[in-house]
């Protein structure tokens, strides 16, 4: 079902892979619409126990479009680098593919927020507000539970 990577010598092994989930940022959800375009949105997440969690409100597109089908793409890019006298990129990068699947335990919604919060900022107060905010917004948070059925890296080091 999924296709090998071509270029074999630029495949990240999945510890490295899982690496780049970890530390980055902002990946981008890619869902079928259903109107015969693909429907791409920047977001931030938490990779955690093989899984990529992220958070919306309780209504839009993004809610809309996973309800009908829930079989995602994830991909984040952790670098990206021109190389002017190679006409190239150096650049890593992951694509994961999954199913999407709303969390309904309480707890584990106010866990993932919490670590949302912990991965962007380091600062106490920060930290303690944050925890605040999770608790207090939990009741109109969708958080989302991506299951990662297939994980690709790739790098031109």
């Amino acid at each position: 079902m999924f296709q090998q990577m071509r270029k074999k010598e630029r495949e990240l092994s999945r510890p490295e892979a899982e690496e780049l989930l970890a530390n980055g940022m902002y990946g981008v959800l890619s869902m079928n619409a259903g109107d015969d375009y693909g429907y791409g949105v920047p977001l931030s997440y938490v990779f955690q126990d093989n899984s990529i969690y992220l958070h919306c409100a309780l209504e839009g597109k993004k809610l809309t479009y996973l309800r009908r089908n829930n079989k995602v793409s994830f991909c984040v890019v952790g670098e990206a680098e021109p190389l002017p006298d190679k006409y190239s990129m150096k650049y890593k990068s992951v694509i994961v593919f999954g199913r999407a699947i709303e969390v309904n335990n309480q707890e584990e919604k106010v866990k993932i927020l919490i670590d949302l919060v912990k991965k962007s900022y380091t600062e106490p107060e920060h930290i303690k507000k944050g925890k605040e905010v999770a608790a207090n917004f939990v009741d109109k948070t969708v958080v989302i539970r991506i299951d990662i059925d297939h994980l690709t890296g790739k790098a031109n080091r």
